[in-house]
């Protein structure tokens, strides 16, 4: 069966490649054999972490800069992955804006925009069309590659524990007495992590019989540098006691890309340490 997890000879995109989970899953994949190319549109970061990575994996890790909120640009990476010989049958949907905890509450950064009385509409649309209208878009364009091709294929939405539950807007609290300046997680977030499911739901069934399966994986907070405050208040909230580490969801990225895991579609598969049950 553990012929199963095995990925050599397969082609994989993961978008958002430069950011924190995007290298994870990048990492994920290559420790099973897939050549993987990770999409961002920060070309700095992006060939940083290509470059770490392939020093790991050479040969098998490329960097393809575009933009998925722009059809366009969507289309002349996957040209030129095409023209290198390369059709991805693992399509990672990881991009988004996700403004971290200290970002929210920290008052001497400039101030997010977070609460809905405050939010401009410039910025709902921006955070909407990178993280929901970007994932529609590659899975659009990559999917129906793999239908013409007759291919197949696997295709994950990078949802969130808040995806199946309302954020706890305690976390955020800070000392400020108004409580219209107290920051918020943004409304933007949850709409994006639940549409993906509902993304993901309607692509598991419209390519079914074409042999793409679509999945999602909820990830719940991973520690990333945030205050002992924060952390303090959101572990009391988590049956485990504790935030994820960055390389815990690699194992089920590997199922869920692999054969192993081939008759789930559909599925969303939340990883938060019990979070969203307590």
């Amino acid at each position: 069966m553990l012929d199963n997890f095995q990925l050599y000879k397969r082609v994989a995109l993961v978008t958002g490649g430069a950011g924190l989970l995007g290298k994870e899953h990048a990492l994920a994949l290559l420790e099973l054999g897939a050549t993987v190319y990770l999409g961002d549109i920060d070309n700095a970061s992006l060939h940083t972490v290509v470059n770490e990575l392939a020093h790991l994996y050479p040969g098998m890790v490329f960097p393809v800069m575009f933009d998925v909120t722009n059809e366009d640009s969507i289309l002349t990476a996957q040209e030129m992955m095409s023209a290198a010989g390369h059709i991805p049958q693992i399509v990672i949907n990881n991009a988004a804006l996700n403004p971290r905890a200290n970002e929210l509450m920290n008052r001497d950064i400039v101030k997010y925009p977070s609460r809905i009385e405050e939010m401009p509409l410039l910025t709902w649309e921006k955070e909407i069309n990178v993280g929901l209208t970007g994932a529609f878009l590659v899975s659009r364009i990559f999917g129906q590659r793999m239908v013409d091709k007759g291919l197949g294929g696997v295709i994950i939405n990078v949802a969130s524990d808040l995806s199946v539950i309302a954020p706890d807007q305690r976390l955020y609290k800070t000392d400020v007495s108004d409580e219209y300046a107290q920051p918020v997680k943004p409304v933007t977030y949850s709409v994006i992590k639940a549409g993906l499911i509902g993304l993901t739901r309607y692509l598991s069934t419209y390519w079914a019989d074409r042999g793409i399966r679509c999945n999602a994986i909820s990830p719940g907070g991973v520690y990333d540098g945030q205050t002992d405050e924060f952390v303090k208040r959101l572990v009391s909230r988590i049956p485990m006691g504790r935030m994820a580490k960055k390389d815990e969801y690699r194992s089920t990225m590997q199922y869920l890309c692999s054969d192993a895991s081939a008759y789930l579609t559909g599925q969303n598969i939340v990883i938060d340490g019990g979070r969203s049950v307590w």
